[in-house]
């Protein structure tokens, strides 16, 4: 048993190293370009596929909601390709050059919770003579998505050379390959050499794609067959809402019985016990923390509170800005802010911690011993007579974390007092980073006009995430108090962990400031 709840301190405090983040997510944008050079010029098939979050707020600024008649959704969307037109860039020989819009296609399918799916293809035409053609994307450039460009030379055209080849790896946003271990492509920018031909001409010739991007280019084998979807991949998880799970489908329903709304609710409590306890999460930081201090069930109980209560603010207040105030500010905006202000005071509080941990384990490096006697003889015309002995002896042996005085033996690892300050600017900081997931329950029951809904099923997400938070912090106080004091803190693992948990944190801010600023990709290994 012993092992086993070490072991658990482990995996608390270092994270296993798997897939935890979403490389797509609710938030997501995901763009398609396809560049057909003819002998009329350049077709331009553009297409942009929006999650969740993104879908919700473009209602939001169209002041319509999901089920609005299908001709009015199409009129915006087509107004709403124009402007994302205008984001692009076209360029032959150093001059920009017009795109013309030719038609728009709007596809709405059913996304996570009770949240549409829109998928809006623009067909463009741009006049061009021949030469170096260029392309660039403009629209959302700090949203995560899939961005793949596609060239390919139609009848009339011969190019020469280019920056991606015409392997069409999504089929126009419209299937995926379902490998979550490969990162999606990633260009904004693409390029040809090209001049047109007659159009008697038949064949085409394949251009030349330049070596470092043939490299990324995949070849097609005759392996088994690949597994696709309608939906970028993604690194699954149990506590994510997802299209078509249970509570997705419980939030289209029109009519909700109080028996559903009951069921809603232990879904999301599951959903957000489930998210918990994905690496990362908040447990790290607890487990972290109380390893190294003289912490109490209480102070387990007030951490994980305050990493739920400041996840379920920011949630709310991020769905806010989603409602009303995404035309002035993106929410994904918000979210860096907040990723950085978190690992900022994460990596501070973790720093403070780890020096007055690595003073209190370097200070207890010496032994010295004190042995004194006192004889004292007193005598006074009064005739008293005083005869004192005193003796006592000290033995303290700090190298051994032991210390003996008068027969009585303790000992110590370096740790330090609980603080209610140092606990609750842990816990804001470790819950001021909105989950996806709370945000996508909470805005699929406003689109439905439920506001109140969306709030209770915000707070039971939390709740759930918070009696996983609060099981982290009781199960490693737990598994400390299993081992005898003098045994256990003379080792030289309990005499080094606090240490290396406030080292654990530092690394943990460090790691959340990196991710939020986009120097570390967190698509792959960053919970």
């Amino acid at each position: 048993m012993r092992f086993f709840a070490v072991a658990f301190i482990l995996m608390s405090v270092v994270p296993p190293g798997r897939a935890l983040a979403h490389p797509m997510g609710n938030l997501s944008v995901n763009h398609y370009a396809r560049l057909e050079p003819g002998a009329k010029g350049i077709a331009v098939t553009y297409v942009l596929d929006l999650a969740e979050i993104p879908t919700f707020e473009l209602l939001q600024t169209w002041n319509l909601a999901k089920d609005a008649p299908k001709d009015v959704l199409e009129a915006k969307a087509a107004e709403q390709a124009r402007s994302w037109v205008s984001a692009l860039k076209f360029t032959e020989g150093g001059k920009v050059l017009r795109a013309v819009v030719q038609s728009t296609e709007l596809a709405v399918t059913d996304g996570a919770g009770n949240l549409p799916v829109f998928r809006i293809t623009t067909h463009l035409s741009v006049e061009a003579s021949g030469g170096r053609f260029e392309y660039e994307d403009g629209n959302y450039p700090t949203r995560a998505g899939w961005r793949e460009v596609v060239v390919r030379p139609g009848a009339g055209s011969d190019v020469s050379k280019a920056s991606h080849g015409d392997v069409d790896l999504s089929l126009g946003l419209t299937s995926y390959p379902q490998d979550p271990t490969k990162a999606p492509p990633q260009a904004t920018k693409a390029w040809f050499e090209w001049k047109p031909v007659a159009p008697t001409v038949t064949e085409v010739r394949k251009p030349v794609v330049e070596a470092s991007v043939a490299a990324a280019v995949p070849v097609e084998t005759a392996s088994a067959p690949e597994v696709r979807g309608s939906r970028p991949p993604e690194a699954q998880s149990a506590g994510t809402v997802q299209r078509d799970d249970a509570i997705s489908k419980l939030l289209r329903t029109k009519n909700l019985s109080w028996a559903m709304l009951a069921t809603l609710l232990g879904l999301a409590f599951w959903f957000g016990a489930l998210h918990a306890l994905e690496p990362g999460h908040g447990k790290t930081m607890v487990a972290a923390y109380l390893v190294g201090e003289r912490g109490t069930a209480k102070h387990a109980v007030i951490l994980g509170c305050m990493v739920t209560f400041t996840h379920t603010i920011s949630v709310f207040a991020l769905g806010l800005a989603t409602m009303f105030l995404s035309q002035y500010v993106m929410p994904e905006k918000i979210s860096k802010v907040l990723g950085v202000v978190s690992g900022l005071s994460i990596f501070w509080i973790g720093a403070m911690m780890l020096w007055r941990r690595y003073r209190a384990l370097s200070g207890h490096g010496h032994d010295h011993g004190h042995d004194h006697h006192h004889h004292h003889d007193h005598s006074h015309d009064h005739h008293h007579h005083h005869d004192h002995d005193h003796s006592h002896s000290h033995d303290h042996t700090h190298g051994g974390l032991t210390h003996t005085h008068d027969g009585h033996t303790h000992s110590h690892v370096p740790e330090g007092d609980i603080s209610i300050g140092s606990l609750i600017a842990l816990g804001a900081s470790g819950g001021l980073v909105p989950c996806p997931s709370a945000l996508i329950l909470l805005l699929s029951a406003i689109s439905i006009g439920r506001v109140a809904l969306g709030m209770v099923l915000l707070l039971s997400f939390s709740m759930g995430l918070a009696i996983v938070l609060m099981a982290t912090g009781l199960l490693v106080l737990y598994a400390k108090n299993l081992f005898p004091e003098g045994k256990a803190e003379s080792s030289s693992f309990f005499r080094y962990m606090p240490v290396v948990s406030a080292t654990a944190i530092v690394i943990i801010g460090v790691a959340m400031t990196g991710v939020a600023l986009g120097w570390i990709p967190a698509g792959r290994f960053i919970g």
